[in-house]
């Protein structure tokens, strides 16, 4: 079956149509164009792999075409239409490595016979290709084979090379390795006859002056010690040996040590001399015990910084993190970090961890990030790379500042601004109000008219509300308003908010639906700030089922229902729904999830209000499947 692309440019829409019908049933995937311009655009999005292109076009002609094609896709096989007189411009086409040419009126058998050489060229490219990816990994194999035959014959010459570097140094030095003493450990070199012929500055400080003892004799003494000894079964074997045993220091104490040989080999290949090296076991300890104090130490610190702090390997999983990490996280485990910060599926777009592995540099970044319990946190991240012995980055360490209070301090600022700058453009109306209400007062006065007294009172008495009304809400964003609070009638507040609501879903193919519980008694509220919360929320409902074009049909159910000391409103809807990023930060300043639609206030000054009243706000909510808000009050403020 033909899978190959092909791509139809002519200026003829008919002949398109045509060339398109034909070519599908012959199995090819066929795009068409207009003119070269346009085949330019398609041919960026298709990438096709014939292109069938008229040589005479109004603009770009098909030799320009061909060109350009052919200058960044040169495997791309172009087969020209011609017209009779075209045969010149046709020929000019092959020296551009056109595949090949055809006439018009277009012959179908002329056109298979062009087609099918494109085919066998774009084959025999893969075929050549194929070919050339065998023979580099042949090469590569056995190129592979052939360096690690070098590196063991390396090997070898080091080992030889190493054996007569011993054997001219036992020569060279009498009982003295003078090479050796900047090792922490003790080193002798001992004969066939198994007597030690040189020794290291430490061995001799330790073990006291050992040159020409029988290499048995320094360790502690039991029945079987001399078959015991390294370096006899090293001379008998002809290999390194590895054992612990105790050698008894200058002083007569026992010295638990970790002792290796290594034989020293002449030129036809015999043991002539045996290498051994001793560790001390209570230095090896005490070198162990301080990387272990200085671990704790360092996890110490680690755990003390009031900060977050993990470690990311390049799957962006946590391999480390701190307390404070763990407290306000949970423990990572095998987690990916986009997993528990921001209770994604997929890594984030700006991703500071991977810019910082693939730079190389440390990296500063501003997100929101959300605890195990919730809470929206504002972090300020640095990173830093983590690099092996070889200079490789292997991971990189996230250190995240909670700037959470500072940014609380800036959004309110910032928020308090924005309603300023929309007071002040209020403010020049109300003032005109009042300039109007003093002139219907004034005049009325003056020329004793009723009316006008009249209706200077009322403007007056309107341009005092708007203005108290106003004042009220700058004082809500510059510090805690205070509740006026009354004992209300919860069925009544809760049919004036659908009341209120109603007209602004008139004309929307939404249902909007009533459940109300006939006792519900009377709570404590303002219920002018409270209403306002709650049409908030429904007309964020409303957003939600516009948004959703899956479902013909959305409803926004409103309920109300009273528990033992709590009222509880329910409002929920079938539209679009929520994933956790967004249900974690909805009631977070200024976020929005509607784009430049939303300002991020309405949700944030809901939540407010409610807490505000000693409530709370739970939300339900997945992707598709619409979003339930529950919202709590208490029958009685505290």
């Amino acid at each position: 079956m033909i899978e190959e692309t092909i791509l139809i440019v002519d200026d003829e829409a008919d002949i398109c149509e045509v060339l398109d019908i034909s070519l599908s049933d012959l199995g090819y995937k066929v795009y068409t164009a207009g003119n070269g311009e346009e085949a330019l655009q398609v041919f960026e999005r298709t990438k096709p792999s014939i292109v069938l292109t008229d040589i005479r076009m109004p603009g770009m002609d098909g030799i320009e075409l061909l060109r350009r094609i052919k200058e960044q896709y040169p495997e791309t096989e172009v087969i020209l239409i011609t017209g009779h007189g075209d045969l010149d411009l046709a020929i000019r086409s092959l020296k551009l490595e056109a595949t090949d040419f055809i006439t018009k009126p277009i012959n179908d058998d002329f056109l298979e016979i062009a087609l099918k050489r494109a085919e066998e060229r774009i084959s025999s490219r893969k075929r050549i290709r194929e070919y050339t990816q065998n023979l580099e990994r042949l090469v590569r194999e056995q190129s592979e084979k052939l360096v690690q035959a070098e590196r063991l014959i390396a090997v070898g010459q080091v080992v030889d090379g190493l054996a007569s570097a011993m054997r001219n140094i036992t020569e060279d030095f009498e009982g003295d390795l003078p090479y050796f003493n900047e090792l922490p450990c003790l080193v002798s070199v001992h004969n066939r006859e198994y007597d030690i012929v040189a020794v290291n500055d430490l061995y001799r400080r330790r073990l006291g002056e050992r040159t020409g003892c029988k290499s048995w004799e320094m360790y502690l003494q039991t029945p079987d010690t001399k078959e015991r000894s390294p370096v006899i079964k090293t001379f008998k074997t002809g290999k390194g040996q590895r054992s612990k045993e105790t050698l008894i220091d200058i002083q007569g104490r026992e010295m638990p040590v970790v002792v290796h040989t290594a034989p020293i080999r002449n030129k036809d290949k015999e043991v002539e001399l045996v290498l051994e090296i001793s560790a001390d076991l209570v230095e090896v300890n005490r070198l162990q015990e301080e990387l272990r104090a200085s671990q704790e130490r360092y996890q110490q610190l680690f755990d003390a910084v009031p900060c977050y702090i993990s470690v990311h390997d390049r799957d962006l999983k946590l391999v480390a993190t701190n307390k404070r990490f763990k407290e306000d996280f949970g423990e990572s485990g095998n987690s990916y970090c986009y997993e528990v910060y921001k209770h994604r599926n997929n890594p984030c777009a700006e991703c500071p961890v991977v810019k910082t592995f693939e730079e190389g540099i440390s990296q500063q970044y501003e997100t929101v990030v959300t605890s195990k319990s919730g809470d929206a946190h504002n972090v300020l991240i640095w990173t830093a790379p983590l690099r092996n012995t070889l200079g490789e980055i292997t991971q990189v360490m996230e250190v995240s500042t909670d700037i959470t209070q500072i940014r609380k301090l800036q959004d309110h600022l910032a928020s308090l601004g924005l309603v300023l700058g929309s007071v002040s453009h209020g403010i020049k109306g109300l003032l005109a109000g009042l300039d109007a209400s003093i002139y219907w007062l004034d005049s009325g006065l003056e020329k004793k008219n009723e009316e006008r007294i009249g209706k200077g009172v009322s403007a007056l008495k309107l341009m005092t509300r708007r203005i108290r009304n106003m004042v009220l809400n700058l004082l809500y964003y510059a510090k805690e308003r205070e509740l006026n609070l009354e004992r209300t009638s919860v069925l009544a507040f809760t049919h004036d908010v659908a009341n209120a609501f109603e007209p602004k879903i008139q004309g929307q193919p939404i249902r909007f639906v009533r459940d109300f519980q006939s006792e519900t008694g009377v709570f404590e509220a303002d219920p002018g700030i409270l209403s306002s919360a709650l049409v908030n929320i429904l007309e964020n409902a409303v957003e939600a089922c516009l948004e959703d074009k899956s479902k013909a049909d959305h409803d926004v159910v409103f309920s109300v229902k009273e528990e033992s000391d709590a009222i509880l409103f329910s409002i929920s809807d079938n539209g679009v729904g929520m994933d956790r990023e967004t249900m974690d930060h909805m009631f977070t300043l200024f976020f929005s999830s509607k784009g430049s639609r939303g300002t991020g206030l309405g949700l944030f000054i809901s939540n407010e209000i409610v807490q505000q009243h000693g409530g709370s706000i739970k939300v339900e909510s997945a992707p598709g499947r619409g979003t339930e808000f529950k919202i709590t009050l208490p029958k009685k403020a505290s």
